[in-house]
């Protein structure tokens, strides 16, 4: 078992950045494949990018390439996002998510473990 607690999200202004943090704790982080996702009201839960157990980054979307950046660190069971060029359009939720596998993948239905998520909100 996993338990994952996202943080970081709040309000900011187009062009600002946030670093969103998930912590895991309960197994051993560094056997764990990591993922974002995100949703916004209305809309299908979106992969925003991914981190396998040796460090190989896939995604992320067009919709945040360039600006946003994944890291992990196994010494402080932490995966990170580093959302930079905000646009008001990256409103949502963010959901950080945990599979038992040495690959990250993009599909949601792959993880095995999801955080309770972090509100980001990005003001015009």
């Amino acid at each position: 078992q996993v338990q994952l607690v996202e943080s970081g999200g709040g309000l900011v202004q187009a062009g600002g950045s946030l670093r969103l943090s998930c912590v895991a704790s309960g197994s051993t982080f560094s056997g764990y494949a990591m993922g974002w996702f995100r949703q916004a009201p209305g809309k299908e839960r979106e992969f925003v990018s991914a981190i396998s157990r040796s460090g190989g980054i896939i995604g992320p979307p067009t919709s945040v390439k360039g600006r946003f950046t994944i890291s992990r660190d196994n010494a402080k069971n932490t995966v990170y996002l580093q959302m930079n060029s905000l646009k008001p359009e990256d409103t949502a939720v963010y959901y950080c998510a945990a599979r038992y596998n040495d690959y990250a993948t993009a599909i949601p239905r792959y993880y095995d473990y999801w955080g309770q998520g972090t509100q980001v909100t990005v003001s015009a």
